[in-house]
């Protein structure tokens, strides 16, 4: 197709309105929510098309995308031994087990590389749409596991809770930093089938 022919097609689908939906689709995000979803480095709207066709519609992520706070947050410690694995599998590798920092920054502590991850919808924003070096995109991982990773990520916080942003009053009023010899303690009282359960649905 030459130049003239090209821009012939691009006015006739202009004006028949094929294209400028499908961008909008694609920049608008998951249920209607209009939060500030945006690339880490270049600022721009986050592309949903790439995201993964399964998790999208839990009631973790419908909640989240509704009111921007992660609702997994929420979980009773004893019940993240299933996020902790998808943490284990998509992101110890770079930052390591407990989130100390490999080849990656570290997440367990006050100092973000990107202010955006203090957060849930940056944090949430990162880790979806990447950042630089070798944090590619990560939309590879559910929208529902997403979430399950940031709440195994804060619950790794380490530091003081004037900096846990990302805490409602009452749970800031309940915080205590990781510890890894009490995190074992408490995961030998995991009951899975009331781990089943989700407070908020």
């Amino acid at each position: 197709m030459d130049l003239r022919a090209h821009n012939i097609f691009l006015a006739i689908a202009l004006s028949a309105g094929t294209i400028l939906p499908a961008v909008a689709q694609e920049s608008s995000a998951p249920f209607g929510s209009t939060l500030p979803f945006q690339n880490a480095v270049t600022g721009e709207p986050l592309d949903w098309s790439m995201a993964n066709e399964e998790g999208r519609d839990t009631p973790a992520v419908k909640e989240f995308f509704k009111t921007g706070h992660n609702p997994y947050t929420t979980i009773p410690k004893n019940c993240l031994t299933n996020f902790e694995n998808v943490f284990l599998t998509s992101c110890s590798g770079c930052h390591g087990h407990l989130g100390e920092g490999k080849i990656g920054p570290g997440l367990n502590d006050n100092y973000w590389t990107y202010p955006a991850g203090k957060t849930d919808v940056g944090l949430f924003s990162i880790i979806y749409g990447g950042a630089q070096a070798q944090m590619g995109p990560h939309s590879d991982l559910e929208l529902d596991q997403i979430l399950q990773v940031m709440a195994w990520v804060r619950h790794l916080y380490k530091d003081g809770v004037a900096d846990a942003t990302w805490l409602t009053d009452d749970q800031k009023k309940s915080f205590k930093p990781y510890d890894e010899a009490a995190d074992t303690e408490v995961k030998k009282t995991e009951d899975p089938a009331k781990c089943e359960a989700r407070p908020f649905e």
